[in-house]
């Protein structure tokens, strides 16, 4: 399951930016989250209430923004919206999408005290 190394490494910027920046207490996490990204949300989620827990993010709360997926056509040279890598052109059906966006996953922010 790499959903537990993603947590471990947003705990890692979590703390990181708590040391930089000198807060004590994080009360919410945001993520931005690619549909295209290979993550399953709802296993990032437990994993981030297991590795939060007893960090300056104990019990923030955790908002998992999800990011369409999106691909240029080069079959039809149209940019489109596509739910699944290597899926059809919706537009031509053309297999020649090249994945332009819903690749990422974030941290976008946090907010803290």
């Amino acid at each position: 399951m790499h959903e537990m190394s993603l947590a471990e490494g947003i705990l890692q910027i979590v703390e990181d930016t708590a040391a930089q920046q000198g807060f004590r207490r994080v009360t919410e996490v945001r993520l931005e989250i690619g549909a295209l990204s290979g993550v399953e949300v709802e296993a990032l989620s437990f994993c981030l209430d297991v590795v939060l827990k007893g960090s300056v993010a104990d019990s923030a709360r955790v908002e998992l923004e999800r990011l369409p997926g999106q691909g240029y056509c080069l079959g039809c040279g149209q940019t489109v919206l596509v739910s699944a890598l290597y899926d059809p052109c919706p537009k031509c059906g053309s297999y020649q999408v090249q994945a332009t966006g819903g690749t990422e996953m974030r941290v976008k922010d946090l907010l803290v005290e």
